[in-house]
């Protein structure tokens, strides 16, 4: 049906001119003076990385959800409850966080505190890291020690969580563009079989840089944030089957507390930041198929199987090393969409290790990923599944130097000869991130690495601290 956009903002219903293009990031309609016209939220870099446009989407559970409104799209946000700097405080007291970071001496010019303040307020109920809560906001002038002591000393102010208006299927459109949001996979599966050429948009946190970036329109965009059936998440003894649609927030939540996924837990909070993680789907990062896709190794190491789904021929299942045809090419016919992952736990007494190289800790792009799966009998490796991303055109396996390990006795020498076996699966490429040649040093010293976290997890674990 077709209708206008619909959220609320700082707490008040809103409802959009029938006309508004669906496609305008959040950032753009805030900020225009005939949009919201709210400019405390600024815009720096347009691509998801400093955090000066961070706004908060308030859950009916409670949870605040910091998100990049310079990649989130208008239409993405019906039926939403969102929160600016704007809403913060009533009338000319400022809330506590504001107050906090001017008495704590967390701002100078200012221009990066919005996005910041946003940030500790969802931070002072979700609780974590401070550092963690920071990693996707930039400041140029303040430093960094007084804001994480500002985030440290907060607390909750127990806002009550908003009642946002009921979210149907609905249809969007403006001169030039139409936004469709179904509401079920069913009529998912029927649009995507009518128009093909639309935009699969699920987090929008790569598409969205063609919009916020590159200044694309494009004409149909088939989102998938409001179907019902990719939202799903079920934790069972040996696997997990997680909705295309699922969120890396979440999808941390539910994995924080299995030891066993421990590994991919720690790997995962460096995927992006809080606000990328509010809205990147897991779906999405396969779809895009990246070569520099953080989650696509562990999917490789732990023989993930993706479930597709179309209105013709019902649901189909592939192996994610079979869904990866090249360089962001998949196997997804023309009237399919990505409707679940299968993610096996790893088997009791095998070893996972997820690996990032990146030129900083947190919020940066992989120059190596990778994702180790190991399975030891008595004194010699009975499995292996190694897999590289950034080192191809795609995420892959390394075949070669799986084989020097399997039958081999866990000892170094082992790792030496399938870190050498490493030339014969990849060849890397060279790039601003990293020449090729320390691409392959990188990604053998990762595998030396692995032996010690298999022969010695007690040194592994003083080193890491």
């Amino acid at each position: 049906m077709t209708g206008c956009i619909a959220f609320l903002l700082n707490g008040e219903p809103r409802r959009l001119p029938p006309a508004t293009p669906p496609g305008l990031t959040l950032l753009d309609w805030l900020r225009a003076p005939d949009g919201a016209g709210l400019p405390g939220t600024k815009e720096g870099c347009a691509e998801g990385d400093c955090g000066a446009c961070t706004v908060v989407l308030e859950e009916a559970d409670g949870s605040r959800i910091p998100v990049n409104a310079c990649l989130a799209l208008l239409g993405q946000m019906h039926g939403r409850a969102i929160r600016t700097v704007e809403g913060l405080g009533g009338g000319a007291a400022p809330h506590p966080v504001q107050r906090a970071m001017a008495e704590g001496d967390a701002t100078q010019c200012g221009f990066c505190t919005p996005g910041i303040v946003m940030s500790a307020w969802a931070h002072a109920r979700e609780g974590g890291a401070a550092d963690e809560a920071l990693a996707g906001n930039l400041c140029r002038c303040t430093g960094y020690r007084p804001i994480l002591a500002v985030l440290e000393s907060l607390t909750d102010d127990g806002a009550p969580p908003p009642s946002p208006p009921p979210v149907e299927s609905a249809e969007f459109i403006a001169p030039g563009q139409v936004f469709h949001r179904p509401a079920s996979l069913a009529e998912a599966l029927a649009l995507r079989a009518a128009h093909p050429e639309a935009w699969l948009l699920a987090g929008g946190t790569d598409l969205g840089l063609r919009v916020s970036e590159h200044r694309e329109r494009p004409g149909r965009i088939l989102g998938l944030s409001g179907v019902a059936e990719l939202q799903a998440l079920a934790v069972h003894p040996g696997r997990l089957r997680i909705g295309a649609g699922v969120t890396y927030d979440r999808l941390l939540k539910a994995i924080a507390p299995l030891p066993d996924l421990a590994p991919l837990a720690a790997y995962l909070r460096r995927l992006g930041s809080r606000q990328i993680r509010g809205m990147g789907t897991l779906g999405g990062n396969l779809g895009t198929a990246s070569p520099i896709g953080d989650a696509l190794p562990p999917m490789l190491a732990l023989g993930a199987e993706l479930v597709l789904a179309s209105a013709a021929r019902g649901e189909r299942r592939l192996p994610v090393a079979e869904f990866l045809t090249g360089y962001r090419r998949t196997a997804l016919a023309p009237d399919e969409i990505i409707a679940a992952i299968d993610l096996p736990r790893p088997p009791a007494g095998a070893i996972l290790a997820c690996e990032k190289l990146s030129r900083r800790h947190d919020q940066d792009i992989s120059a190596v990923s990778a994702a180790f799966l190991l399975r030891l009998g008595e004194g010699v490796i009975d499995g292996a599944r190694l897999a590289f991303g950034g080192m191809a055109a795609t995420a892959t396996h390394a075949p070669a130097a799986e084989a020097a390990l399997v039958g081999a006795p866990l000892a170094e020498a082992s790792f030496e000869a399938a870190a050498a076996a490493l030339a014969r699966d990849l060849t890397p490429r060279d790039d601003w991130r990293g020449s090729a040649a320390y691409r392959m040093r990188g990604a053998q010293g990762l595998l030396r690495r692995l032996y010690w976290r298999a022969a010695r997890p007690d040194l592994m674990l003083e080193v890491q601290g």
